[in-house]
C-alpha cells in the first residue's frame, strides 16, 4: 500500500471492528494522551467526517458513545467539547476581564508585566487554541495588585497570527481585551471560563505573598471569535483573602 492509499487517521476498513468504533477509540486515545485536554472543542461532524473518510452518521455514533462514556460533551450552538473532571455550573456569565471589573468599580490596580514574549506554546494550550504545528503565541504574565496587595496573577496566551506585533504593545497601561478589539478590530463574542480552588504552587505562592501551599481560586479560559475562533487562553490565579467573585444571577 503506498502513501497515498493509506486510510486517514488511522482507519481500517480489513478488520472486524467496526469503522465508528475505531472512530471512538482514535478521539479516546488522543484524550488520555493529552493532545485534546479539557475544554478542546472538537472540529464539526462534517468536518471530522471527511478527516475520517467516512459519513456523518458513522461520526455521530462514535461521538454518541464517547458522551455516553462521559468523555465529550455537546453544547447547542458551540459545538462537541472534551469534558472536564470537575463539575462546572453556570457562574459568574459576564465576560469581562478583571481590570474592566476593577474599573467599573473604581478600585485603583496597578499591573506589573512579569514577562510578554512570543514563543511555541505548550500542545495543550495549541490544541485548545486550534494552532497548527508551528503556530505561535504571545505569552503574557502580569500581576495585578490593589493598595491591599496582589490579587491576581495572570498568564495569557493570544494566537500572533491575528495579532501582528503584540508583543510591542504595553500591558502595564492597556488591557488585553481592549488592545484586542480596539487595535486589532477583532469582535470578542464569548468564552467558556472553569473556576477552581487549588493549592498555591511556588510560583503562586511568592507572587501573591501567601505560603506555598495556601489555596487560591484558580480561573482557567478560552476565549472565542464572533466567528467562533479561539484566540486567547488564560491561567489566572486569584488570592482568595483579597478578591472575592460574585455572580448575579436572574431565572428567566
Amino acid at each position: 500500500m503506498t502513501a497515498d492509499d493509506e486510510e486517514p487517521a488511522g482507519i481500517k476498513r480489513d478488520v472486524p471492528t467496526a469503522i465508528h468504533v475505531q472512530i471512538s477509540e482514535h478521539i479516546r486515545t488522543r484524550i488520555a494522551a493529552g493532545e485534546w485536554p479539557a475544554h478542546y472543542r472538537l472540529k464539526s461532524e462534517p468536518e471530522l467526517a471527511q478527516e475520517f473518510g467516512v459519513s456523518r452518521g458513522t461520526v455521530r455514533r462514535a461521538l454518541a458513545t464517547l458522551i455516553a462514556e462521559g468523555l465529550l460533551r455537546q453544547v447547542r450552538g458551540r459545538g462537541t467539547f472534551v469534558t472536564s473532571t470537575t463539575i462546572e455550573p453556570a457562574i459568574a456569565q459576564k465576560l469581562s476581564t478583571l481590570s474592566e471589573d476593577f474599573a467599573s468599580q473604581g478600585v485603583v490596580t496597578d499591573t506589573r508585566v512579569l514577562e510578554a514574549t512570543t514563543l511555541s506554546p505548550p500542545r495543550p494550550v495549541a490544541a485548545l487554541l486550534d494552532l497548527a504545528p508551528g503556530g505561535r503565541v504571545l505569552k503574557l504574565v502580569r500581576l495585578r495588585s490593589t493598595e491591599s496587595g496582589p490579587v491576581a496573577l495572570l498568564f495569557n496566551y493570544v494566537r500572533t497570527d491575528f495579532t501582528p506585533g503584540i508583543e510591542e504593545v504595553d500591558f502595564e497601561r492597556s488591557s488585553l481585551f481592549g488592545v484586542l478589539e480596539g487595535s486589532y478590530g477583532l469582535k470578542i463574542d464569548a468564552a467558556r471560563r472553569t473556576f477552581s480552588a487549588e493549592p498555591a504552587a511556588a510560583e503562586v505562592a511568592s507572587a501573591l505573598e501567601i505560603p506555598e501551599g495556601a489555596p487560591v481560586q484558580y480561573l482557567q479560559q478560552v476565549t472565542y471569535l464572533a466567528d467562533d475562533r479561539p484566540v486567547e487562553y488564560s491561567d489566572v490565579w486569584i488570592h482568595s483573602g483579597r478578591l472575592h467573585l460574585t455572580s448575579l444571577l436572574r431565572r428567566r
